[in-house]
């Protein structure tokens, strides 16, 4: 009996340290918003992925924890995500204004109150609907706390609202925001200095834009556009001067080239190329790629 129990005992350790070890996830902790901002500065070599609404790979639904996990299971990766309001005002995560591509309802989100959206499933990039449910920004924003930053790109949440939000968590070392031109990013930082910027900046009059604008450089990350050319090399090089990261999102791009070969090399041509951070529907490819 004693034999048994201890086999029984080994057992249960053993299963439990295999789920443990299938648990673990890569991740991005600060302990304060300055270690984050070192930790996105400029340097040589260095490269960062980000997942477009999470991931689609896997048949995970876009926007939602689950797939956010599942990227963290094999990389570290920080998260552009979409929040909308509902009829009752909660701020959840659907990209489209309206159900129908990625959850089994249909109709607008703003139709819907957030106990009628709670019935529904979401979807995955095929169209199958999946066991997930549709999270709120605040389960998300309480998720990725020690695990990764969320990147909150515009969508109908008034600037006031998501400001709000991220004051009502203190969560400026984990949660920023995408912002369109200097008089958003002036919103932000008016409303707490430490907020963390991803920027758009895709031309030279945008970069005078901001060149006149006065504002910092050390809080914010550039996007710069979905593609590899020659006028990226002007920005790469002035960001860089300034320690700033520059992205590039191959989500309507490259992502969409037919075999994975193809997506794995353009994907090390835009590091190559300079940008610093990559965005993609296809973190996980990226990651094996750039291995």
């Amino acid at each position: 009996m004693k034999k048994l129990y201890a086999g029984l005992s080994l057992l249960l350790l053993l299963t439990q340290g295999e789920a443990s070890f299938a648990q673990k996830l890569h991740k991005l902790t600060f302990k304060n918003v300055d270690e984050m901002y070192a930790y996105f500065r400029y340097a040589p070599g260095k490269k960062i992925i980000a997942g477009h609404r999470g991931t689609i790979e896997g048949h995970m639904p876009e926007n939602s924890i689950p797939a956010m996990e599942a990227v963290l299971k094999h990389t570290t990766a920080i998260f552009e995500i979409d929040p909308r309001l509902t009829k009752d005002g909660v701020p959840v995560m659907v990209h489209d204004a309206t159900l129908e591509r990625t959850t089994t309802g249909t109709g607008k989100v703003a139709d819907y109150t957030w106990k009628e959206l709670q019935a529904l499933q979401l979807k995955d990039h095929e169209g199958n609907p999946t066991k997930y449910k549709i999270n709120t920004l605040d389960e998300m924003i309480v998720w990725a706390k020690g695990k990764t930053i969320l990147n909150l790109d515009k969508k109908d949440l008034p600037l006031e609202t998501t400001a709000e939000i991220i004051r009502k968590h203190n969560a400026y070392a984990w949660v920023w925001v995408t912002v369109h031109n200097v008089e958003q990013a002036r919103f932000y930082l008016d409303k707490n200095p430490k907020q963390y910027l991803s920027m758009h900046i895709k031309t030279a009059k945008d970069l005078e834009a901001f060149k006149a604008s006065g504002l910092p450089y050390d809080r914010m990350i550039v996007y710069i556009g979905p593609e590899i050319k020659e006028a990226n090399q002007a920005m790469y090089d002035f960001f860089k001067a300034k320690g700033v990261l520059c992205m590039i999102s191959a989500a309507p791009t490259y992502d969409k080239l037919s075999s994975p070969a193809e997506r794995a090399a353009k994907y090390r041509a835009v590091f190559a190329d300079g940008a610093t951070v990559l965005e993609s529907d296809l973190p996980i490819e990226v990651s094996k790629a750039i291995r």
